[in-house]
Formats: C-alpha cells, sequence, structure tokens
C-alpha cells in the first residue's frame, strides 16, 4: 500500500515532463519562421556527422561559417566513424530520463539509423521538414525517397539533404570499356579474370554494405521480398544467393578477401595507388570531384550498371531531446537552401547531388546550377541507369550480421 502514492507521484512527475516537453515542441514551430531564427540566435548546434572525408568535413566547416555569420548560430561537427553511434547516445539519454538538453541537436542520417529512431520515438515532432521554408524548392514529384526512406515513411521527421546512386569507378588508363562488368555476375567474371584487384569495404562500413545489397537485388529470386521487413524463416535461402555469390568472390579479391578497406576513402586511395582497378561510391559526382581535388588521376572515369543501382536520399534529423532544436531547424533550412546545394553539387567542393527541383528556383538560383561545371568523369543523368529500391532496413542489418559470422575479420 506505501508504494502507491509514490508510484502517483513518479507518474505526475513523469506526465509533467512530457507535458513540458510537449510544450517546448508545440512552442517552437517552424511555421512561425521569425520565431524560429529568434530563438536559434546565440545556441551551438551540435551536429553528429559522418566525419571520413576531407571534402564533405570541409562543406561542413563552410556551412558552419555561413551560419555564424547569417544567424549566430554555432555549428559544431561531431565526426562519427558510425552513424548508430549517435543513435546509441540518445537512446542512452532516454534511458536515463534526459528528456531535454540532449547532448546531440542534429543527426546525418537514413537508413537503418532513422528507423530504428522512427520506431523508438527518438526525433523531433512529425512534420517538422515540410514546414521548413526552403521545403518549397524541394523535389517531391521527381525524388520518391525523399518522403520514403528504404521503404520507411519519412512523415517529416527528417529533412533531406542529398541524393545518392551507386556508381562504378575505373582508371581507363588501366582499364578498357569493353571490358568492365554490366551487372553484379559479370563483375564476379571479371574479378576472376583479374584476381586482387577489386574489393569492397567491411560492413558494417555503409558502402559495403551498399555493395552487398546491390548484389542481393539482383540475385533474389523475388525482389518483392526486400520491400519487406527480414522473413526469419525464409531468410537462409532467400540470402543464399548473395552468400554463395560472395563465396565465389572473395578468394579472388584484393588481398584473397583476408583484409578488406576501412572505407570508401581507402578504397579510393587504393584506386590511386593502382593496388585495385575498380571502386564504387554513393554519389555519381564522386570521381569528378576527387580528380578536381587531386585525389585521383585525371584519366579515372564512371560507369554503373544498364539494369540498374541502388538510389537514395539522405538526410538530417532532430532528436526528440535536442538542447537546440531552434538552432537545429535553422542548420537544416540553410542546407535545403539553392546556396547551400548548388555548393555541395559543386564537384571541386563535394559532388553530392541536389534534392532540389531547379525549375522550382529562381533566375538567380537556375543560374547556380547551369553555372555548375560537373566534371569529366561525371556521367549524365541520362546515363546513370534505373534506380533500384533500398531495401527494408531489417535487411541491411540482417546481412551485416549474416556477413560478419560467415567472413568477419579484423582489419
Amino acid at each position: 500500500m506505501g508504494a502507491l502514492p509514490v508510484k502517483k507521484t513518479l507518474l505526475a512527475a513523469l506526465g509533467l515532463a512530457f507535458a513540458s516537453t510537449a510544450a517546448m515542441a508545440a512552442e517552437l514551430d517552424p511555421k512561425d519562421w521569425p520565431a524560429v531564427v529568434a530563438e536559434a540566435k546565440g545556441e551551438t548546434v551540435y551536429w553528429n556527422a559522418w566525419g571520413g572525408s576531407e571534402n564533405i568535413n570541409a562543406y561542413i566547416e563552410w556551412a558552419g561559417a555561413e551560419l555564424k555569420s547569417r544567424y549566430g548560430v554555432t555549428l559544431v561537427h561531431v565526426k562519427l566513424d558510425d552513424t548508430a553511434n549517435a543513435v546509441a547516445k540518445v537512446v542512452a539519454e532516454k534511458a536515463a530520463g534526459k528528456d531535454e538538453g540532449g547532448s546531440v541537436d542534429l543527426i546525418w542520417i537514413n537508413g537503418e539509423n532513422f528507423a530504428s529512431m522512427k520506431r523508438q520515438g527518438l526525433l523531433f515532432s512529425p512534420g517538422w521538414a515540410e514546414d521548413l521554408p526552403n521545403w518549397r524548392y524541394v523535389d517531391i514529384e521527381e525524388k520518391p525517397t525523399i518522403r520514403t526512406d528504404f521503404t520507411i515513411p519519412v512523415e517529416g521527421l527528417e529533412s533531406p539533404w542529398g541524393m545518392a546512386k551507386l556508381v562504378f569507378f575505373h582508371d581507363s588508363a588501366r582499364t578498357e570499356i569493353p571490358d568492365l562488368p554490366t551487372d553484379a555476375r559479370s563483375l564476379l567474371d571479371w574479378a576472376k579474370a583479374n584476381p586482387g584487384r577489386f574489393s569492397y569495404p567491411q560492413p558494417p562500413d555503409f558502402i559495403g554494405s551498399s555493395f552487398l545489397k546491390q548484389v542481393l537485388s539482383e540475385l533474389v529470386e523475388d525482389p518483392s521480398i526486400l520491400l519487406k521487413a527480414v522473413d526469419e524463416t525464409t531468410f537462409e535461402q532467400d540470402a543464399a544467393p548473395l552468400f554463395a555469390y560472395l563465396d565465389e568472390l572473395h578468394p579472388v579479391m584484393w588481398r584473397s578477401g583476408r583484409a578488406y578497406p576501412q572505407n570508401y576513402p581507402a578504397m579510393k586511395q587504393m584506386l590511386a595507388d593502382s593496388e585495385v582497378d575498380i571502386i564504387f561510391a554513393f554519389n555519381p559526382a564522386e570521381a569528378s570531384s576527387a580528380i578536381a581535388n587531386g585525389e585521383l588521376p585525371d584519366t579515372v572515369r564512371s560507369f554503373t550498371f544498364p539494369e540498374g543501382t541502388l538510389s537514395n536520399t539522405h538526410f538530417v534529423a532532430i532528436p526528440y531531446n535536442a538542447a537546440s532544436k531552434a538552432g537545429a531547424l535553422v542548420t537544416a533550412n540553410f542546407l535545403l537552401s539553392p546556396e547551400a546545394q548548388a555548393r555541395k553539387q559543386d564537384p571541386k567542393v563535394w559532388g553530392d547531388p541536389t534534392v532540389l527541383a531547379i525549375d522550382k528556383l529562381d533566375e538567380a538560383g537556375r543560374e547556380r546550377f547551369a553555372a555548375l561545371d560537373l566534371g569529366i568523369a561525371t556521367l549524365r543523368p541520362d546515363e546513370l541507369g534505373p534506380a533500384i529500391d533500398e531495401p527494408h532496413p531489417s535487411w541491411m542489418e540482417r546481412i551485416e550480421a549474416e556477413w560478419k559470422t560467415r567472413y568477419g575479420v579484423a582489419n
């Protein structure tokens, strides 16, 4: 009996905390943008984002300088090697009852990490992304993955930041176009004919896991099953073509599959050093960007698979307990601006494709994009081939776990 009043008090306290959090969310309304901008001034936004690429880091640094000068917002890039680490911070804070003043204000996110945060109720209120002033420029008509993240409805819980499509690169000084693979099976044939000249980053690196999903998407008997959550009762059978493929591929890879590049930048250096002949990235302009930055020779060219490669959108999201929600909103909106999007798409800066619809921009905005030189190694949009939908997030989690069981090595 004596525990009952304590339980009531605890429930009341939890109710007050929830009400306080809900009230704060209600007060911070992106539709009242002047109020958001005023609230953001003086805030520090801790943006948890992948930090493995110098040109991306430089772009984020530029964005931080612009946010500081224009809005009085200080942007701190918390450099990650795995987005799951940021998600884990928010999970730990929620478990500890830290529903306000969280350590993560903004996360660069998509796929299984978004699905996990959405499932656990760890994201700022639905709809905010589509209430941002710059949302009016977003290409929701021709880019359906802006509203569906790896089959999961976005519902305005994250703001699109860039587009991605899997593209392969080779050095034309060493490899001839007629010899290049045109799908996963011909890539395996090519690797057997050129042992030691291909590799992929070790999962759970995102690029490495994406290669596994590309192969699975091509070889699975019924591709429609990938749009739904993994069925454990049939997983072994469904994934069998992928692991049979890898069993054949690994012995003819770089270092016979006993070691793997850590990430895409490491793989890019291997191409520059002539250790491998084919690499891949999720950015159609990556080769031109690397050439412009002196990271790859100007003989590198892009190619893709005619029947299609994986495509997706990447986003920024705000945790439910972020300490600087207003500053995070201002940051997300700035990243959608025509100025920031055009700079991001410039291969000399980054080369990441825009999420905007160019025909929605004013004349000055259209001219920004028209003036971009996409580079000698960038395929035109009509050369990129069809887009293959990303599988449901549970597939990445499951095939990564199975991969580790079968092939896991320490680099």
